[in-house]
């Protein structure tokens, strides 16, 4: 008898991608309990700096992580399918959620914002915010698909497209398709090996954190048109693990851990937040160098945090599991309908006279578990849940709740195959 094939999936990598947007919620859930206004829905009345730092950590990597994962991904993909069938996936489970999840979503953004500002004169109304929140959408054509947390997608799309035109581009010439796929090869092989590798990439990292609207990364969710800095940094990690996918071992290299690299990574983080109190402080005379120096930690930092989270779950996650299965394969849909959730809670939870950490933790808790539930039930076993995640799958909570001679014999939800 012939052993089973070993699985080639990278368990481990769909357990980055999900701890990259679960990292994004928490973010998010963040925000209301920063000790100044930042601009965000709402402001708890319970705040700390601890939130300003954990913001900019987590800011710092978590965005590069997913991008550098996904260009791993989207390598794999092309690679498996062709140009048609990885255009076919760029349409099917991005550029539909992307539009559709806009026009979904923006108007319930919106509408937390309208009852985040009522709640400052202590008289929100639901209905009133979602009318508000709805209304927008009175004013399109403009302002369509921005303004959301869904910028992401847009910029998968723009950045695959560029990729693939390059390639394209590069193909037309065979030969010198050859030489520069054996240049890039040969180039990250160098750059694995070289001791200084994380000093070298950031510095043209630090170079886009310079031209930034403030210090560390923008957002870039105010206009379909690329934002350069952004769309080159976020776009060089999508390449980087487009390239990195070619010869995966290197990612291993890459993401080794060690005490020197946790230590270095601990001295960048204080760094960036010893320098981030200069931000302000324009009439400086070494303003210049303490934005330098800013850029060029976080740039250090971005890299080591990066490294550091795919070597851990190396580490730890790189096995079968069916709850980080379930997790890395919920996160996707929890990711793109948070935003609403966490703010209507930031609303409600905003007056209430408990400790930050109390409420950030109720914040996220009810976010996830509320999404999880409507994954469970409403997305994974249907149109929606292959949309997102390529195949329609059993309701976990359904099949708990069948006897269990009923469960072991019942027929995969939605299965093509004729049943007895």
């Amino acid at each position: 008898m012939q052993a089973p094939a070993k699985s080639d999936r990278l368990y481990y990598l769909d357990a980055v991608r999900a701890f990259a947007l679960l990292l994004g919620i928490v973010f998010h859930a963040s925000l209301s309990f920063t000790p100044m206004f930042i601009g965000w829905a709402v402001m708890d009345i319970s705040t700390s700096p601890l939130i300003s730092i954990f913001m900019m950590i987590s800011h710092s990597f978590r965005m590069e992580l997913f991008f550098l994962i996904a260009g791993f991904f989207s390598h794999m993909t092309f690679h498996k399918r062709g140009f048609r069938g990885f255009a076919k996936s760029r349409l099917t489970r991005i550029a539909i959620p992307f539009i559709i999840g806009w026009f979904i979503l923006y108007p319930l953004i919106v509408s937390g914002w309208v009852m985040g500002a009522a709640s400052l004169r202590g008289d929100v109304n639901i209905l009133e915010g979602l009318k508000v929140g709805f209304q927008s959408l009175n004013t399109l054509p403009s302002g369509i698909l921005v303004g959301s947390h869904l910028w992401f997608l847009y910029y998968i799309l723009i950045i695959s497209a560029a990729t693939l035109a390059l390639r394209g581009l590069v193909a037309l010439s065979p030969k010198l398709h050859t030489r520069l796929v054996f240049l890039a090869d040969r180039s990250s092989q160098w750059l694995v090996q070289f001791r200084f590798r994380l000093l070298l990439l950031s510095a043209p990292i630090a170079c886009g954190i310079w031209f930034m609207s403030h210090w560390g990364m923008d957002t870039p969710d105010k206009s379909l048109i690329p934002h350069l800095p952004t769309f080159f940094i976020y776009g060089g990690f999508f390449v980087f693990g487009w390239f990195l996918h070619r010869q995966a071992h290197l990612l291993e290299a890459l993401s080794a851990l060690s005490w020197t690299r946790c230590f270095n990574c601990l001295g960048s983080i204080a760094a960036i937040i010893g320098l981030a109190k200069f931000e302000g402080d324009y009439t400086h005379e070494h303003y210049a160098l303490f934005k330098s120096g800013f850029a060029f930690a976080y740039a250090y930092t971005m890299l080591s945090l990066v490294f550091l989270s795919i070597g851990l779950f190396k580490k730890y996650c790189d096995r079968p599991n069916r709850l980080l299965r379930y997790i890395a394969d919920s996160s996707y849909w929890l990711y793109l309908v948070h935003l609403p959730a966490v703010v209507w809670l930031q609303v409600a939870f905003a007056e209430l006279p408990f400790h930050w950490s109390v409420k950030l933790i109720a914040i996220s808790s009810l976010t996830v578990g509320l999404s999880l539930l409507v994954y469970d039930l409403l997305v994974r076993p249907t149109l929606i849940g292959k949309t997102l995640n390529g195949a329609r799958k059993k309701s976990r909570l359904l099949r708990l709740a069948l006897p269990d001679d009923k469960r072991s014999a019942s027929p995969p939800a939605f299965s093509d195959k004729p049943t007895a």
